[in-house]
């Protein structure tokens, strides 16, 4: 469908899957991207099922031709979807995924072990360490960012956090002096990259202890953004990675009126979760509460989570609760 663009596109794929898989998409697009699409969705009329079918089918093969090209590259990538679809279809995924790799900045860094990665930049300026963690996987800069010395992490961090949009003359001066040592120059354009976000999904990948230097680093210059940081490292929902005897330390520490609050927005398994850590009669005044509560503002719902959010974080600090995935394993002995 090239006459449409890539906003309508992208409406037409989430009225096309259920609505639970398009809200997961839409958590993952920066809300500029989320107002956009969702202006277009509001104001789209009938799709027909040739539409559906054909954008379906470009988002199939796009993402067929990222899966095989993050596997082996483009060349392998090119050979499989020439096997896989039809030869139109082919070359139009390879186009898409080609002109993908080819505006992404530090793409020869991609398929770089993290190990040798962390060797050839350690001795780089913080700054240029940052904008180079900001445009890679946050698995792959997690890692580099635990193999950094303890100073160098905190400077390092400190300056993802406080980016924002950095000048592309920039980008392609460092990536080119990287490039010219490591692989063949890429062209790059314009890219938005960094911010608290990237900290704190890096961070939350880290082992606790890493985590942890680095956060009381930062706390001493500047308590703000160390918070700011905090409360996306861990959200409402991420109390699914507690295990029960955790949740049951947590629930005795807050009232019940606060529960029914935050599990009003709550997703189903959560909630299920954290009835099934209660007394059946407790868990039935909770449900009673919610289903009578009548309409409650959204702010008061995420005021209610975060006072749960912050007890959790309080319980982890403390060694009192682990949080699976959070590097609490590694100090437990069986």
């Amino acid at each position: 469908m090239p006459e449409v663009n890539g906003v309508k596109k992208a409406a037409i794929l989430l009225l096309t899957i259920d609505q639970d898989s398009a809200a997961e998409v839409l958590k993952r697009l920066s809300p500029e991207a989320v107002e956009e699409v969702s202006r277009e969705i509001a104001s789209m009329g009938e799709i027909t099922r040739d539409n559906r079918r054909d954008v379906f089918g470009e988002f199939y093969s796009a993402a067929l031709a990222n899966q095989y090209m993050s596997e082996g590259g483009l060349e392998y990538a090119k050979g499989l979807l020439k096997r896989a679809l039809s030869e139109a279809d082919a070359e139009r995924a390879i186009k898409q995924v080609t002109q993908q790799v080819q505006t992404t900045p530090f793409s020869f860094l991609q398929k770089a072990e993290s190990e040798n990665l962390l060797t050839f930049i350690q001795d780089e300026h913080p700054q240029t360490i940052a904008l180079i963690l900001a445009h890679i996987p946050a698995q792959k800069a997690s890692e580099i960012l635990v193999g950094l010395p303890s100073q160098k992490q905190v400077e390092v961090v400190k300056r993802i956090a406080n980016m924002e949009q950095t000048n592309p003359e920039v980008i392609k001066e460092v990536e080119q002096g990287l490039a010219h040592r490591l692989s063949d120059i890429v062209s790059q354009t314009f890219e938005k990259a960094g911010g608290v976000e990237t900290v704190a999904e890096m961070l939350n990948l880290a082992d606790r202890s890493t985590e942890k230097g680095i956060m009381e680093g930062l706390e001493a210059e500047d308590p703000d953004l160390v918070e700011s940081i905090r409360r996306l490292m861990f959200v409402f929902e991420d109390i699914l990675l507690v295990n029960d005897k955790g949740i049951q330390s947590v629930l005795k520490e807050i009232e019940n009126d606060v529960l029914s609050l935050a599990l009003k927005t709550a997703s189903e398994e959560l909630k299920q979760k954290i009835f099934k850590n209660m007394s059946e009669r407790a868990a039935q005044l909770i449900s009673e509460d919610m289903q009578y509560m009548g309409p409650v503002r959204v702010s008061d719902v995420e005021q209610a989570q975060q006072k749960i959010v912050d007890v959790v974080r309080r319980l982890e600090d403390s060694g009192e609760i682990i949080i699976a995935g959070r590097g609490g394993e590694k100090e437990m002995v069986v």
